[in-house]
């Protein structure tokens, strides 16, 4: 190889990251979707909430101007696959601003619930976009026209910004029948005919009810969700009790650590009732709760069966992943920067790749230094995502070079990290100079659960996939690449709105 082949064959680095070290830019496409599947609006390691937020408000503009039909993609991707919300619904209020016909279209799959709305409308008011024109009030008198009486007992409380009332209020949308007529009358809190409301009907005995006899009465007659009946009176260990069954998975999953200190799991059948809630494979699924939920309630709980449950729950969310056939090296960012709940889901990532593979790869943690992790199979997800800890600074070069000093062959590289080095060689440098001297094919999937909008790789690289994310959906992206499928944002482009 000539010196000048040498020397420029490695793309240069263009920008720099948060430490102020090299990296690369990739696609608009890519720093989009990245920011709404990973940017929940909370400070982070190296930003705060503000810069966070004016960043994001950035970039949606910039993609409303010029790219807005993938932005309406993106934001149907990030709602439904990425589990986020947030993000979502700030970018759908500024695509109504600029194409309130691809506006329209997203509208229905990213306000799916009625806090999707309180906060869509509170995020266009917050804009100083008011109530946000025709085109906005048309299709929030549309998802208004759906609001069933469970909606309205569950979700029109005071506080989050705007109640179903206020939306009432603001798109005027018209009662199909009397009893929705009593139901937006209930919402905009007039005078209304409760016999037809039996629900609510319930809900208002149950706040002026004297004993906890009657409160357990209209509770379970009126068949009221948790939130409702939690928010309207103070539960004892006997409310508590009634309100386990009814619970969601999700919902039982936060709740685990109030029933536990509120003595209700004493009862052995209480106990098995939610243990079998927890272990039931279809409700998993149909819960689509983020890794990191479950290793936050592991961490909360004392019973030892509990824990066992949310070992086997994990182990379940993840077992109908296709396997990773391929030999695959699994690098797990340790540094300080990935304290909290990056740590928490990466580690539960990564654990869950291992499995996948059979044994048929390496599982290793890396800060300045990469050491092995010495997983197993045997034991669970969470109880070794709960032993690794974070230390140190971050040198995304280090796995690779050890990779390659070991001259371990490998099809696949995946490295779980927020990108932000800040010591050593570049880990692009040193995935060149491993695929030079053992594996020229080798694929790089680099999972990044951070906004920070820099990059360790080029976007020439055609080896090379970025993953953005929280969501078990990460995993099964990886495993289905590996076969040949497109990159992820192929597959935003996909999506029908």
């Amino acid at each position: 190889m000539s010196f000048a082949k040498k020397l420029f064959s490695v793309i240069r680095p263009t920008i720099s990251n948060r430490e102020g070290y090299p990296a690369y830019a990739r696609s608009i496409e890519e720093q989009y979707v990245q920011t709404l599947v990973t940017n929940t609006f909370g400070n982070t390691f190296y930003a705060d909430q503000q810069t966070l937020l004016d960043e994001a408000d950035e970039l949606h503009r910039e993609m409303a101007q010029n790219r807005p039909q993938f932005m309406a993609q993106a934001l149907v991707y990030a709602r439904n696959e990425g589990y986020m919300r947030l993000q979502p619904l700030y970018g759908l209020a500024i695509l109504s601003q600029y194409r309130p016909d691809l506006f329209a279209k997203a509208f229905p799959q990213v306000v799916r619930i009625p806090s999707d709305l309180s906060d869509f409308l509170t995020i266009l008011k917050g804009m100083g976009r008011g109530e946000g024109g025709r085109a906005v009030k048309r299709q929030v008198s549309r998802f208004l026209a759906g609001v069933s009486e469970y909606w309205a007992i569950k979700y029109n409380g005071r506080g989050r910004g705007y109640s179903l009332g206020d939306a009432i209020a603001t798109a005027h949308p018209k009662p199909a029948d009397l009893k929705q007529q009593a139901l937006f009358r209930y919402l905009r809190g007039q005078e209304a005919n409760l016999t037809l409301l039996p629900q609510v009907g319930a809900l208002e005995q149950l706040k002026r009810a004297a004993t906890e006899q009657e409160r357990l009465h209209w509770i379970e007659n009126g068949k009221l969700p948790h939130e409702v009946v939690t928010g309207a009176v103070k539960p004892t260990k006997a409310i508590w009790e009634a309100l386990l069954g009814q619970m969601p998975t999700f919902a039982l999953l936060r709740h685990l650590s109030t029933l536990e200190r509120e003595g209700v799991l004493e009862d052995r059948r209480n106990l098995d009732a939610a243990i079998a809630r927890l272990t039931d494979p279809v409700a998993l699924s149909k819960a689509k709760i983020l890794p990191f939920r479950f290793a936050k309630a592991f961490r909360q709980v004392k019973h030892p069966e509990l824990r066992d449950a949310l070992r086997d729950a994990v182990e379940l969310t993840f077992a109908n992943l296709p396997d990773l056939e391929d030999r695959t090296a699994i690098f797990l960012d340790i540094s300080g920067s990935m304290d909290g709940e990056y740590l928490q889901t990466g580690s539960v990532f990564a654990l869950a790749l291992y499995k996948k593979t059979q044994g048929n790869s390496l599982f290793w943690l890396f800060d300045t230094e990469a050491e092995d992790a010495y997983p197993s199979r045997r034991d669970s997800i969470l109880s070794q995502a709960d032993r690794i800890q974070t230390r140190g600074g971050t040198d995304t070069g280090a796995p690779v070079r050890k990779l390659l000093s070991e001259r371990h062959k490998v099809d696949q590289i995946v490295i779980i990290t927020d990108e932000q080095q800040n010591s050593g060689s570049m880990f692009y440098r040193e995935l060149a100079n491993y695929r030079a001297k053992v594996n020229p094919q080798v694929k790089a999937f680099i999972i990044d659960i951070s906004p920070y909008r820099s990059a360790m790789v080029p976007p020439q690289d055609p080896n090379t996939y970025y993953i953005y994310g929280w969501s078990d959906t990460v995993l099964s992206y990886i495993a289905q690449t590996a076969k040949g499928y497109d990159s992820l944002v192929e597959t935003v482009k996909k999506i029908e709105l």
